[in-house]
């Protein structure tokens, strides 16, 4: 009896707020949503007035890590995009640099450089200001990783691990932004690792979560603007070279096997498509999807324990 008392007091109680403050709280949103109405034609105001002003030069499309794997693949997808003019590939080596023109029917702009020194963000800047080209794609496909204790890692590896992972997508971007309109893309390769942490994987991990982090926060800042930005996270891949890099001495033994590793080009293409759907993140395989589902539930602690049993597979 006295339970029913208290529920219906509460119920009293509800209707009386409701009937006595209901209207102004509707008033209050009424107002919140006119406010909110008016920012976003302020917004939109303003980005016309930056699309008047907007860079009128060559289509072209930006692809980091343009050498191998992923940057490659890329780079042969964009190739065969008809409204592009050019394809500003950019890598550390410039001979494997130059073998890309041959299997492409646009024209290339070569930059052979290392994007972890600050002269190459420099280089590229003047590049742009030089040619004011409209921007389509901004691959970000440049990165490494090192397997092993973080303790026999040598600390220039894990500095360059943040470097190249972190600062070099951030750097350029803010370098290639102003040059890219409505319709834009940017993809940033992120990775699997960036769901969670990874012992013995642990500062690649940190930087891919920190990338990963970053290109979400970015997609809903430049959505007024009509640029597309997508987190590519795959799962293993197995013919990028990443592995290889990634592998060394004193790393045999921390993961033995990479079961059900994907391929470049179905990484490529996956996500490729995914950014046209307007997707935040791609996430290109089965594996790569259940992993992403799996962290968004699952305790860090128990993913920990299941990398510990993977990597001995």
């Amino acid at each position: 009896m006295e339970l029913y008392e208290c529920m219906n007091g509460a119920i009293h109680l509800l209707s009386y707020l409701a009937h006595h403050w209901g209207y102004l709280i509707l008033i209050i949103l009424l107002v919140l949503a006119i406010i909110n109405g008016f920012r976003m034609q302020k917004i939109r105001r303003q980005n016309r007035h930056a699309s008047a002003e907007a860079p009128t030069g060559k289509q072209v499309a930006i692809v980091t890590g343009a050498s191998s794997g992923l940057g490659r693949e890329y780079c042969r997808m964009l190739g065969k995009k008809k409204n592009l003019e050019e394809l500003w590939v950019i890598a550390r080596r410039e001979e494997p640099l130059s073998e890309i023109q041959k299997e492409l029917d646009i024209p290339i702009r070569i930059f052979a450089m290392d994007l972890m020194e600050p002269s190459s963000i420099e280089r590229i800047s003047r590049a742009m200001a030089d040619e004011n080209p409209d921007v389509q794609f901004l691959i970000n496909a440049a990165g490494y990783g090192q397997i092993g204790e973080f303790a026999t890692i040598p600390a220039s590896e894990n500095t360059g691990m943040v470097e190249l992972n972190c600062r070099a997508p951030i750097e350029l971007t803010k370098v290639v932004l102003p040059y890219m309109r409505k319709g834009a893309h940017i993809l940033n390769v992120c990775s699997t690792a960036a769901f969670q942490p990874f012992q013995y994987l642990s500062v690649y991990a940190a930087s891919k979560a920190f990338l990963f982090s970053w290109s979400r926060s970015l997609r809903v800042e430049l959505l007024s603007r009509g640029i597309m930005v997508t987190a590519v996270c795959p799962y293993w891949v197995r013919d990028t070279g990443f592995i290889a890099r990634a592998e060394n001495e004193k790393s045999r033994g921390y993961i033995w096997s990479y079961p059900l590793a994907s391929f470049r080009r179905i990484v490529a293409r996956w996500s490729y498509n995914d950014t046209w759907l307007g997707f935040a993140v791609s996430t290109p395989g089965i594996i790569a999807t259940a992993h992403r589902i799996v962290a968004k539930f699952a305790p860090e602690e128990i993913m920990l324990w299941v990398w510990a049993w993977v990597r001995r597979l």
